[in-house]
């Protein structure tokens, strides 16, 4: 049970960081400005290739890890029902940076910047309150 719980911390770790980075790849993909430019490949940007091959792998193993130390341990208190729902807000936020991926490689002039830097504040907020449930383990039911 330790190896998983050191295998999710981990894969933790590394999901929040490339959630973290993520946002300012995107609109650093935006706002760069070059005097001389190479033609761009639509879809081949280290946006992408930090979401599909370090941001993803690290969601999907820190939840599969995750949930398999809950499982192995028999951990059903309220406080991981809110950690649980904190985590899957952000899934959200993971798709979200997908999409903004796909709308700054689209080039419309739709607005990506400011959902950047929403994205990125609402992402750490999140993570912040999962690490405040996960260490404080709050009473959940005495709020109620």
């Amino acid at each position: 049970m330790l190896g998983f719980l050191l295998l999710h911390i981990i894969s933790v770790l590394f999901w929040a960081a490339s959630l973290l980075y993520l946002p300012a790849l995107i609109a650093g993909r935006i706002t760069r400005d070059e005097k001389i430019r190479e033609p761009r490949v639509p879809y081949d940007s280290i946006s992408r290739a930090v979401f599909t091959y370090v941001a993803t792998p690290a969601a999907l193993t820190a939840i599969i890890s995750g949930t398999l130390v809950f499982t192995l341990n028999y951990t059903t208190d309220p406080w991981l029902i809110m950690k649980l729902t904190l985590v899957t807000l952000l899934v959200v936020c993971h798709t979200l940076a997908g999409l903004l991926i796909l709308r700054a490689e689209a080039e419309n002039g739709k607005p990506v910047v400011p959902w950047c830097v929403l994205l990125g504040l609402v992402s750490g907020l999140l993570m912040l309150l999962i690490v405040w449930t996960v260490l404080g383990k709050p009473a959940v039911g005495d709020w109620l």
